[in-house]
């Protein structure tokens, strides 16, 4: 069995893995890069694997740093079957064709506004590509066997991290890979915490969040405090936020904090209608989450939904005070740009972020205190007051992730620390070798290791 590493190498985005075992080739993740821009260039450049010789994929989740270059690889000749859980799928429907249409709304602006370097610019894919890939998608119950290609097993269990998330196991009757994908926090107030795993030959964990622990302050009454001081001001929280998963936590943290009086009930808009039809799914996959069905329909009433184009500028004429939830997370594209670009100059208003921020990004550079932020060709003055909710986050910290790995029956023969920053990949290494004795290692982009 060979692995190697496409991407998730030294950056926390990219997420993609190419394991090989005889004649089978499966790719595990599917991501797009993201951040700076050398990182984002890579979704240019020619895949080092030619699409047409991989048997299938493997998704662990939805987010489009995992799944994000999906439409590419198959309009460049992947034809095989792209494997994962059905909560995956139907988050997939919903955020694969937003990514390709966002591209092309994107590559449209930048030509009508004349500050692209490229003469047309054009979109990595489009919605209809998109659409497209939806077609080799196949979806699996957690818990179950199934083969990607032939000489390989597969299974997935609940990794905690949003609906659908899984923790991947390929096994080739001589050794096994298990995959982490991203993990999910063991208290998280609306996923169940990730299942334990017995262990496998070979690990490949993130560190998104491997070299700090999460805050512990209590995350309610800080968003309440967030709100209510910029309410007294009269100005406006906007905050960027994940379609799936972050906007629908900071929804039914938002219904929590008004139920129990501790926010005046102000008005709530999110700006994204994949965010809206992704809430819905949570109806659909009750059994994934802690929520009844009616804290569900509380959390999907909690905000005016904010559908088309002329109702999300509209929203940039109001006046406080009230929150903006919009996508993307980290600042980098969709309909939170505009807000960023209407709110970020005024002292009264807040920049909130809720997630981590990848380095590189619009928001590490805002959440870094920059004075001014590039958006859309033009430096955009940074005078609101930014906030981070880090305890918030969807991504376990170093301590949950040691404590999710003592569960192991044994240890793995080698442990692969990806999807951080260098610094966080390093410190993860070291506390799992410090604590946990195992041996690790942090694989370089494109390195390529035989698993004996």
């Amino acid at each position: 069995m060979q692995l190697q590493f496409l991407g998730a190498t030294g950056t926390v985005t990219g997420s993609k893995y190419l394991v090989s075992a005889g004649e089978a080739s499966v790719m595990v993740d599917c991501g797009l890069f993201q951040g700076y821009k050398q990182l984002r260039l890579r979704n240019w450049d020619r895949l080092p694997v030619d699409p047409r010789t991989i048997d299938a994929v493997v998704l662990t989740h939805a987010h489009i740093d995992h799944s994000g270059y999906v439409p590419l690889l198959v309009k460049n000749g992947f034809r095989g079957r792209i494997h994962c859980s059905e909560a995956t799928y139907e988050l997939c429907r919903i955020l694969l064709p937003d990514s390709g249409r966002l591209q092309e709304e994107e590559a449209s602006y930048a030509n009508r506004a004349g500050y692209s370097r490229h003469h047309p610019a054009l979109p990595l894919y489009t919605g209809e590509d998109a659409e497209r890939c939806l077609k080799q998608f196949e979806v699996h119950d957690f818990g179950s066997k199934w083969s990607p290609a032939a000489g390989l097993n597969a299974t997935m269990a609940h990794s905690g991290h949003m609906l659908g998330s899984s923790f991947v196991r390929l096994d080739d009757g001589r050794r096994s890979l298990l995959f982490s994908g991203d993990i999910g926090r063991p208290d998280d107030p609306v996923l169940y915490a990730p299942a334990r795993m017995d262990g496998a030959d070979y690990l490949v964990v993130e560190s998104t969040y491997g070299n700090r622990r999460h805050e512990p302050t209590n995350a309610l009454v800080k968003l309440a405090e967030v709100i209510n001081r910029t309410a007294a001001r009269g100005g406006v929280v906007v905050i960027p936020a994940f379609a799936v998963g972050r906007a629908q936590s900071l929804l039914y943290a938002i219904h929590l904090l008004k139920k129990q009086g501790l926010i005046h009930h102000l008005p709530v808009y999110l700006n994204s209608p994949m965010a809206a039809d992704a809430t819905e799914i949570y109806h659909r996959f009750h059994e994934e989450h802690r929520l009844t069905r009616e804290e569900c329909e509380a959390m999907c009433r909690e905000a005016t939904i904010v559908n088309s184009p002329d109702e999300s500028r509209a929203l940039n004429a109001r006046k406080g005070p009230m929150v903006i939830i919009a996508a993307s997370g980290m600042a980098t594209g969709g309909r939170v740009v505009y807000h960023l670009k209407a709110f970020a100059p005024d002292r009264r208003n807040t920049i909130l972020f809720a997630g981590y921020q990848a380095g590189g990004t619009r928001g590490a550079r805002i959440l870094a205190g920059e004075p001014t932020v590039r958006i859309q060709g033009e430096e955009v003055p940074v005078r609101a007051e930014v906030a981070s909710l880090d305890n918030l986050s969807a991504h376990a910290d170093f301590a949950e992730i040691v404590d999710w790995l003592r569960g192991f029956a044994r240890p793995p023969k080698q442990t692969f620390i990806t999807h951080g920053e260098p610094d966080a990949a390093d410190a993860m290494r070291q506390h799992i070798e410090r604590e946990l004795g195992w041996a690790c290692r942090v694989p370089d982009y494109l390195e390529t290791v035989k698993l004996q």
